[in-house]
């Protein structure tokens, strides 16, 4: 998918002085395994917002010129100062955006994954072995680290960086009271195993409330590339594109599936379809201004 490239090349361009090269490794095969459905969402929703205000501004030109036609009995229209402006194929800067988006979300997943199988404390046999290893840890963190601000660096001078602020601080905010939930579950015994299943009504309650937490990563992350791609466009985000995004969160889960699957289907693409034929009933999210 040619959009996805783009962004994954943005990317790439973003993190490109990245250094030692073993960091520089490591972060871009972060991204070349990436799902980008993210950054393709952003960019989706900046093209459908860019042709609704496009179509919007046609029917407001040609109900003046219909009107000024009319007052002047029929004479030429003055020339509208208001016909459409926005170049629905200009997206140079988006995909720059778009890839904020998605390194955000690329560094946030990576220290999630490092918070739930902490290295460190996973046994290892041999000492030069648990030196490696500890060292790997180290660098996906610094790797995770320079994602994140990466995607700030690209997003600090757009209408959706307090979007992206409030995502991180989300991101914070979930994983604490995870660490939280499971820790109450070990005070109380609730460890599940073969041999001693948890006598505990309340332990598979906790894991799955703690599952919902992880989640809350993908859902903020699609809805902060909704606004992204709007804001780009100078548009508020439409409801309809930012239950879309409630949509796609509900169905991925804590994982993205290849971009295909989300914008190649049956279904058309996003910046295809009218931004009123989606429901605008959505779930609060905690990145909602």
């Amino acid at each position: 998918m040619e959009t996805a490239d783009n962004c994954r090349r943005a990317a790439f361009e973003a993190v490109a002085d990245v250094e030692p090269p073993r960091l520089h490794a490591l972060v871009e095969s972060v991204l070349d395994e990436a799902s980008m459905v993210p950054g393709v969402l952003a960019l989706e929703s900046a093209a459908a917002v860019t042709t609704e205000a496009n179509a919007n501004a046609t029917a407001n030109a040609k109900a003046k010129a219909n009107a000024s036609a009319a007052s002047t009995n029929g004479q030429p229209p003055l020339e509208q100062s208001d016909a459409p402006t926005v170049d629905a194929d200009d997206f140079d800067g988006i995909v720059t955006h778009a890839a904020g988006v998605q390194l955000i979300y690329e560094g946030l997943r990576l220290t999630r994954a490092l918070a739930h199988d902490e290295p460190w404390t996973t046994p290892i046999g041999g000492q030069e072995t648990e030196t490696d290893a500890d060292t790997e840890a180290d660098l996906e963190i610094l790797a995770a680290d320079i994602l994140v601000a990466r995607g700030f660096y690209l997003l600090s001078r757009t209408e959706a960086a307090n979007t992206a602020v409030r995502t991180v601080q989300s991101f914070g905010r979930d994983q604490t009271r995870r660490e939280d939930l499971l820790g109450e579950r070990a005070d109380d015994g609730d460890v599940d195993t073969d041999a001693n299943p948890s006598p505990n009504p309340n332990a598979d309650d906790r894991v799955e409330r703690a599952a919902e937490l992880d989640a809350n990563l993908e859902r903020d992350v699609l809805e902060l590339a909704v606004r992204t791609g709007a804001a780009a466009a100078g548009e508020a985000p439409p409801p309809r594109l930012l239950s879309v995004a409630d949509d796609i969160a509900t169905q991925v889960g804590t994982s993205f599936p290849p971009v295909e699957e989300c914008f190649d289907g049956p279904d058309a693409p996003i910046s295809d379809r009218s931004l009123e034929d989606h429901t605008t009933d959505r779930a609060t999210s905690a990145t909602d201004p």
